[in-house]
Protein backbone atom coordinates (compact mmCIF):
# COMPACT_ATOMS: atom_id res chain seq x y z
CA UNK A 1 0.00 0.00 0.00
CA UNK A 2 1.19 3.33 -0.91
CA UNK A 3 2.20 5.66 2.37
CA UNK A 4 -0.01 9.16 1.69
CA UNK A 5 2.21 12.25 1.63
CA UNK A 6 1.86 14.67 4.63
CA UNK A 7 0.80 17.52 1.70
CA UNK A 8 -1.92 14.96 0.64
CA UNK A 9 -3.16 14.49 4.11
CA UNK A 10 -3.35 18.13 5.17
CA UNK A 11 -5.60 18.76 1.53
CA UNK A 12 -7.34 15.58 0.43
CA UNK A 13 -9.98 17.75 -1.00
CA UNK A 14 -8.06 20.59 -2.66
CA UNK A 15 -10.14 23.83 -3.87
CA UNK A 16 -9.48 23.75 -7.95
CA UNK A 17 -8.34 27.88 -8.23
CA UNK A 18 -9.64 27.57 -11.70
CA UNK A 19 -13.31 26.99 -10.61
CA UNK A 20 -16.19 29.68 -10.00
CA UNK A 21 -16.79 30.06 -6.40
CA UNK A 22 -19.09 33.30 -6.69
CA UNK A 23 -21.74 33.16 -4.00
CA UNK A 24 -25.33 33.69 -5.05
CA UNK A 25 -27.90 35.72 -2.78
CA UNK A 26 -29.22 32.30 -1.51
CA UNK A 27 -25.87 31.51 -0.07
CA UNK A 28 -25.91 34.88 2.12
CA UNK A 29 -29.51 34.31 3.39
CA UNK A 30 -28.02 30.85 4.70
CA UNK A 31 -25.11 32.35 6.20
CA UNK A 32 -27.20 35.04 7.89
CA UNK A 33 -29.89 32.69 8.72
CA UNK A 34 -27.74 30.16 10.12
CA UNK A 35 -25.71 33.40 12.54
CA UNK A 36 -29.19 34.81 13.51
CA UNK A 37 -31.21 31.80 14.63
CA UNK A 38 -27.66 30.16 15.87
CA UNK A 39 -28.09 26.56 14.80
CA UNK A 40 -28.93 24.75 11.20
CA UNK A 41 -32.20 24.01 13.09
CA UNK A 42 -33.28 27.70 13.72
CA UNK A 43 -31.71 28.39 9.91
CA UNK A 44 -34.19 25.69 8.27
CA UNK A 45 -37.15 26.27 10.43
CA UNK A 46 -36.42 30.47 9.28
CA UNK A 47 -36.17 29.76 5.58
CA UNK A 48 -38.98 26.87 5.29
CA UNK A 49 -36.74 24.13 4.28
CA UNK A 50 -35.50 20.92 6.07
CA UNK A 51 -32.49 20.86 8.52
CA UNK A 52 -30.76 18.39 5.76
CA UNK A 53 -31.11 20.87 3.11
CA UNK A 54 -29.37 23.56 5.46
CA UNK A 55 -26.54 21.15 6.07
CA UNK A 56 -25.92 20.50 2.21
CA UNK A 57 -26.10 24.10 1.61
CA UNK A 58 -23.83 25.37 3.96
CA UNK A 59 -21.31 22.34 3.10
CA UNK A 60 -21.16 23.08 0.01
CA UNK A 61 -20.68 27.40 0.92
CA UNK A 62 -17.68 26.30 2.60
CA UNK A 63 -16.57 23.49 -0.39
CA UNK A 64 -16.47 26.35 -2.50
CA UNK A 65 -14.36 29.15 -1.07
CA UNK A 66 -12.09 26.85 0.73
CA UNK A 67 -12.66 28.39 4.64
CA UNK A 68 -14.63 27.02 7.52
CA UNK A 69 -17.37 29.98 8.18
CA UNK A 70 -19.02 27.99 11.42
CA UNK A 71 -17.30 26.16 14.34
CA UNK A 72 -19.48 23.61 15.38
CA UNK A 73 -20.44 22.80 19.09
CA UNK A 74 -22.79 21.09 21.30
CA UNK A 75 -24.36 24.61 21.71
CA UNK A 76 -24.83 25.43 18.09
CA UNK A 77 -23.02 26.95 15.18
CA UNK A 78 -21.16 29.79 15.96
CA UNK A 79 -19.52 32.13 12.94
CA UNK A 80 -15.91 32.44 12.25
CA UNK A 81 -14.39 36.14 11.14
CA UNK A 82 -15.30 34.82 7.57
CA UNK A 83 -18.56 33.57 8.72
CA UNK A 84 -19.15 37.22 10.66
CA UNK A 85 -17.84 39.45 7.31
CA UNK A 86 -20.14 37.66 5.16
CA UNK A 87 -23.00 37.81 7.64
CA UNK A 88 -22.52 41.75 7.78
CA UNK A 89 -22.64 41.94 3.68
CA UNK A 90 -25.75 39.49 4.14
CA UNK A 91 -27.55 42.03 6.45
CA UNK A 92 -26.69 44.93 4.16
CA UNK A 93 -28.01 43.12 0.88
CA UNK A 94 -31.05 42.34 3.51
CA UNK A 95 -31.78 45.48 3.86
CA UNK A 96 -31.00 46.88 0.39
CA UNK A 97 -33.64 44.79 -0.82
CA UNK A 98 -36.27 45.25 1.53
CA UNK A 99 -35.54 49.52 0.43
CA UNK A 100 -35.95 48.41 -3.05
CA UNK A 101 -39.14 46.86 -2.69
CA UNK A 102 -40.23 49.45 -1.08
CA UNK A 103 -39.42 52.48 -3.49
CA UNK A 104 -41.12 49.55 -6.36
CA UNK A 105 -44.37 49.76 -4.19
CA UNK A 106 -44.49 53.39 -4.20
CA UNK A 107 -44.49 53.44 -8.20
CA UNK A 108 -48.19 52.82 -8.97
CA UNK A 109 -50.73 54.82 -10.53
CA UNK A 110 -54.18 54.22 -9.74
CA UNK A 111 -55.51 52.98 -6.50
CA UNK A 112 -55.45 49.49 -6.78
CA UNK A 113 -53.57 46.37 -5.08
CA UNK A 114 -53.12 45.20 -1.51
CA UNK A 115 -52.23 46.89 1.47
CA UNK A 116 -50.78 45.28 4.36
CA UNK A 117 -52.72 47.19 7.40
CA UNK A 118 -51.94 46.16 11.54
CA UNK A 119 -54.38 47.47 14.17
CA UNK A 120 -55.45 46.49 17.78
CA UNK A 121 -58.46 44.57 17.95
CA UNK A 122 -60.41 47.08 20.08
CA UNK A 123 -60.05 49.63 17.03
CA UNK A 124 -60.61 47.17 14.61
CA UNK A 125 -63.79 46.23 16.65
CA UNK A 126 -64.76 49.62 17.79
CA UNK A 127 -63.56 51.95 15.44
CA UNK A 128 -62.52 50.65 12.31
CA UNK A 129 -64.34 47.60 10.38
CA UNK A 130 -67.68 49.63 9.30
CA UNK A 131 -64.88 52.14 7.88
CA UNK A 132 -63.29 49.43 6.53
CA UNK A 133 -66.37 48.45 4.62
CA UNK A 134 -66.94 52.30 3.50
CA UNK A 135 -63.26 52.53 1.79
CA UNK A 136 -64.12 48.98 0.18
CA UNK A 137 -66.92 50.54 -1.70
CA UNK A 138 -65.24 53.81 -2.62
CA UNK A 139 -62.12 51.92 -3.80
CA UNK A 140 -63.14 48.54 -5.31
CA UNK A 141 -59.37 48.12 -6.53
CA UNK A 142 -58.03 48.07 -3.33
CA UNK A 143 -57.48 44.53 -1.13
CA UNK A 144 -57.46 45.33 2.84
CA UNK A 145 -55.42 42.74 4.68
CA UNK A 146 -55.63 43.48 8.39
CA UNK A 147 -53.26 41.90 10.97
CA UNK A 148 -54.63 42.42 14.39
CA UNK A 149 -52.41 42.72 17.02
CA UNK A 150 -51.61 44.74 20.05
CA UNK A 151 -47.96 44.66 18.85
CA UNK A 152 -46.41 47.57 16.67
CA UNK A 153 -45.22 45.14 13.71
CA UNK A 154 -41.85 46.60 11.70
CA UNK A 155 -43.00 48.65 9.12
CA UNK A 156 -39.56 48.59 7.81
CA UNK A 157 -39.50 44.83 7.12
CA UNK A 158 -42.69 45.39 5.42
CA UNK A 159 -44.47 43.14 8.13
CA UNK A 160 -47.17 45.68 7.26
CA UNK A 161 -47.47 48.77 5.13
CA UNK A 162 -49.75 50.80 7.35
CA UNK A 163 -50.03 50.55 11.31
CA UNK A 164 -53.39 52.33 12.86
CA UNK A 165 -52.28 53.09 16.41
CA UNK A 166 -52.60 54.51 19.79
CA UNK A 167 -49.71 56.55 20.46
CA UNK A 168 -48.81 59.64 22.15
CA UNK A 169 -45.29 58.99 20.54
CA UNK A 170 -45.12 57.34 17.49
CA UNK A 171 -41.68 55.90 16.40
CA UNK A 172 -39.52 58.48 14.85
CA UNK A 173 -38.67 56.33 11.89
CA UNK A 174 -41.90 56.29 10.92
CA UNK A 175 -43.98 59.21 8.99
CA UNK A 176 -47.87 59.51 9.26
CA UNK A 177 -50.51 61.55 10.20
CA UNK A 178 -52.50 62.08 13.72
CA UNK A 179 -56.23 61.42 13.03
CA UNK A 180 -57.94 62.52 16.30
CA UNK A 181 -57.73 62.10 20.13
CA UNK A 182 -58.86 58.94 21.87
CA UNK A 183 -60.71 59.80 25.40
CA UNK A 184 -60.98 57.00 27.96
CA UNK A 185 -63.12 56.94 31.53
CA UNK A 186 -64.18 54.52 34.42
CA UNK A 187 -67.24 52.06 33.08
CA UNK A 188 -69.21 49.53 34.94
CA UNK A 189 -71.90 47.21 34.33
CA UNK A 190 -75.33 48.25 35.41
CA UNK A 191 -76.22 45.70 37.38
CA UNK A 192 -73.42 46.96 40.17
CA UNK A 193 -75.56 50.06 40.80
CA UNK A 194 -73.49 52.79 40.53
CA UNK A 195 -74.07 56.64 40.10
CA UNK A 196 -72.43 58.30 37.72
CA UNK A 197 -70.15 60.93 38.79
CA UNK A 198 -68.99 59.55 42.40
CA UNK A 199 -64.94 60.55 42.60
CA UNK A 200 -62.61 57.62 42.32
CA UNK A 201 -62.10 57.28 46.02
CA UNK A 202 -65.61 56.51 46.41
CA UNK A 203 -65.08 53.39 43.93
CA UNK A 204 -61.79 51.92 45.50
CA UNK A 205 -63.79 49.69 47.47
CA UNK A 206 -65.49 48.11 44.40
CA UNK A 207 -63.36 45.05 42.20
CA UNK A 208 -61.36 46.81 40.01
CA UNK A 209 -60.06 45.24 36.44
CA UNK A 210 -56.52 45.82 35.42
CA UNK A 211 -54.47 45.68 32.54
CA UNK A 212 -51.83 42.84 32.17
CA UNK A 213 -48.45 43.28 31.72
CA UNK A 214 -48.55 42.61 27.86
CA UNK A 215 -51.14 44.68 27.68
CA UNK A 216 -48.14 47.60 27.76
CA UNK A 217 -50.54 50.51 29.07
CA UNK A 218 -48.07 52.15 31.82
CA UNK A 219 -50.37 55.61 31.57
CA UNK A 220 -53.40 53.30 32.87
CA UNK A 221 -51.24 51.32 35.52
CA UNK A 222 -49.22 54.61 36.71
CA UNK A 223 -52.91 56.27 37.02
CA UNK A 224 -54.62 53.28 39.09
CA UNK A 225 -51.49 53.24 41.49
CA UNK A 226 -51.48 57.31 41.91
CA UNK A 227 -55.41 56.73 42.98
CA UNK A 228 -54.62 53.52 45.32
CA UNK A 229 -56.77 51.61 43.07
CA UNK A 230 -54.56 48.38 42.49
CA UNK A 231 -55.02 46.73 46.18
CA UNK A 232 -59.06 46.53 44.31
CA UNK A 233 -57.43 45.03 41.65
CA UNK A 234 -59.18 40.91 41.40
CA UNK A 235 -58.38 40.83 37.81
CA UNK A 236 -56.07 41.89 35.21
CA UNK A 237 -56.01 40.87 31.32
CA UNK A 238 -53.90 41.56 28.63
CA UNK A 239 -56.43 42.96 25.85
CA UNK A 240 -58.71 45.89 25.83
CA UNK A 241 -61.43 43.63 24.65
CA UNK A 242 -60.99 40.92 27.01
CA UNK A 243 -61.17 43.89 29.65
CA UNK A 244 -64.43 44.89 27.74
CA UNK A 245 -65.75 41.38 28.04
CA UNK A 246 -65.06 40.78 31.76
CA UNK A 247 -66.94 44.28 32.80
CA UNK A 248 -69.89 42.93 30.73
CA UNK A 249 -69.52 39.89 32.92
CA UNK A 250 -69.98 42.36 35.94
CA UNK A 251 -66.45 41.60 37.42
CA UNK A 252 -65.92 45.04 38.38
CA UNK A 253 -64.53 48.29 37.14
CA UNK A 254 -61.93 49.33 34.86
CA UNK A 255 -60.28 52.04 32.38
CA UNK A 256 -61.54 51.92 28.62
CA UNK A 257 -61.70 53.82 25.78
CA UNK A 258 -64.89 55.74 25.40
CA UNK A 259 -65.71 54.33 21.77
CA UNK A 260 -65.53 50.94 22.50
CA UNK A 261 -67.39 50.74 26.36
CA UNK A 262 -69.88 53.18 24.38
CA UNK A 263 -71.37 50.60 22.57
CA UNK A 264 -72.67 48.47 25.09
CA UNK A 265 -76.36 50.71 26.79
CA UNK A 266 -75.42 47.93 29.99
CA UNK A 267 -72.37 49.49 30.33
CA UNK A 268 -72.26 52.66 32.51
CA UNK A 269 -70.20 55.75 32.07
CA UNK A 270 -69.21 56.57 35.62
CA UNK A 271 -66.64 59.80 35.00
CA UNK A 272 -66.01 61.79 32.59
CA UNK A 273 -62.83 60.96 30.21
CA UNK A 274 -59.77 61.24 32.61
CA UNK A 275 -57.34 64.01 30.51
CA UNK A 276 -54.28 62.12 31.35
CA UNK A 277 -55.52 59.11 29.56
CA UNK A 278 -55.98 60.84 26.43
CA UNK A 279 -53.48 59.77 23.53
CA UNK A 280 -53.75 60.46 20.29
CA UNK A 281 -55.05 57.74 17.03
CA UNK A 282 -52.35 57.50 14.52
CA UNK A 283 -52.04 56.91 11.02
CA UNK A 284 -47.91 55.59 10.34
CA UNK A 285 -46.29 54.14 7.36
CA UNK A 286 -42.56 54.09 6.48
CA UNK A 287 -41.05 56.98 4.59
CA UNK A 288 -40.64 55.04 1.45
CA UNK A 289 -44.24 54.32 0.80
CA UNK A 290 -44.98 58.28 0.85
CA UNK A 291 -45.96 57.94 -2.82
CA UNK A 292 -47.88 55.04 -2.88
CA UNK A 293 -51.21 55.80 -4.46
CA UNK A 294 -53.28 53.06 -2.38
CA UNK A 295 -51.84 54.03 0.97
CA UNK A 296 -52.41 57.76 0.16
CA UNK A 297 -56.03 57.00 -0.92
CA UNK A 298 -56.61 54.94 2.96
CA UNK A 299 -54.64 57.50 4.43
CA UNK A 300 -57.26 60.66 3.20
CA UNK A 301 -60.38 58.43 3.73
CA UNK A 302 -59.66 57.63 7.02
CA UNK A 303 -58.51 60.93 8.15
CA UNK A 304 -61.87 62.10 6.88
CA UNK A 305 -63.98 59.76 8.58
CA UNK A 306 -62.46 59.53 11.66
CA UNK A 307 -62.06 63.62 12.05
CA UNK A 308 -66.03 63.50 11.23
CA UNK A 309 -66.44 60.86 14.32
CA UNK A 310 -63.84 62.84 16.93
CA UNK A 311 -66.51 64.14 18.89
CA UNK A 312 -67.57 60.56 20.07
CA UNK A 313 -63.97 59.04 20.14
CA UNK A 314 -62.98 61.86 22.57
CA UNK A 315 -65.86 60.46 24.91
CA UNK A 316 -68.97 62.56 26.72
CA UNK A 317 -68.10 64.52 29.75
CA UNK A 318 -70.94 63.88 32.54
CA UNK A 319 -73.53 66.06 32.86
CA UNK A 320 -73.43 67.54 36.14
CA UNK A 321 -76.25 69.29 37.99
Amino acid sequence: MQKRTTNQARQPHARNDNARSHLAWNDFEVILAIVTGGSLSGAARALGVSHATIFRRLGDIEQRLGVTLFERSRTGYQPTLAGEELAATARIMDEAALAAERKVAGRDLEPSGEIWVTTTDSLLMGVLAPMFTAFRHRYPGIVLDVAVSNQLFNLTRREADVAIRPSNRPPENLIGRPLTKIGQAVYGHRSLGLNPGAPIQDLASQPWIGAGPRLQDSAVDQWMDNNELKASCVYRVDTLVSIFSAIRSGMGLAVLPCYLADMDPDIVQLTSPIPELEYGLWFLMHPDLRGVVRIHALMDFLTEVVRAKSRRLSGNPLKTK
